[in-house]
């Protein structure tokens, strides 16, 4: 076997621990997640899981940053065409419909993350940072989201609608996930639009005040 095969054959191998780890660990939680039941999952010794990650704390945190990779590759993938016609509203829907189809597309990276968020274990595995620069980043993102759909009231009434709104909206995307997690027949996209109908009406009436 040559050096070429040997690195296709362990990057493979170190994917499908990954794969694995992100289904369990979101099933399960990371206390809940033992080594055994990793490799198993994996189809994988234990020793492979240990030679590309040295711990399960390793493995979390490897688990982490790819979900939180692929999450906004897909966030950036989705919004690559906003709209630039149309009401505020229609623009604000258009982006959190957009944003609930990632959302749906990657269940088991935000269960994961809820998870950790609820418990003290991230802590202890030492992937607080990296759930932080997730909930930073995807703050930010929602602020451009708000503030490109209020853009047609000028740049600083749209980045002040974005500010006051933009915990808001993750809080509300929050909610939605951990509610179709609880009844699976409300997904995360059948509430985008109401969702975008109460953080447009908030909008408008911070448009107001500051007109008034």
């Amino acid at each position: 076997m040559n050096g070429r095969t040997g690195n296709r054959r362990g990057e493979r191998s170190r994917e499908e621990i990954l794969d694995a780890a992100s289904r369990v660990m979101a099933a399960r939680g990371y206390a809940g997640a033992s080594i055994s039941a990793l490799a198993a999952e994996a189809g994988l010794p234990k020793s492979a899981i240990y030679h590309h990650f040295h711990s399960k704390g390793g493995l979390l945190s490897a688990v982490m940053a790819r979900g939180a990779q692929a999450f906004f590759d897909g966030m950036r993938t989705a919004h690559a065409r906003p709209p630039e016609g149309g009401t505020s509203r229609e623009r604000l829907t258009w982006y959190l419909q957009r944003t609930g189809e990632v959302f749906t597309a990657n269940p088991d990276f935000l269960r994961l993350h809820m998870l950790l968020i609820l418990s003290s274990e991230a802590v202890e595995v030492e992937v607080a940072d990296i759930i932080r620069d997730v909930r930073t980043e995807g703050r930010a993102y929602m602020n451009e989201m708000i503030r490109s759909a209020f853009a047609g009231e000028g740049p600083a009434v749209a980045q002040a609608v974005a500010d006051e709104l933009d915990y808001f909206g993750i809080a509300g995307f929050d909610g939605a996930f951990i509610a179709s997690q609880a009844e699976p027949d409300r997904s995360v996209a059948s509430q985008m639009v109401r969702l975008a109908d109460a953080m447009a009406g908030l909008g408008d009436a911070v448009v107001a005040r500051m007109g008034a």
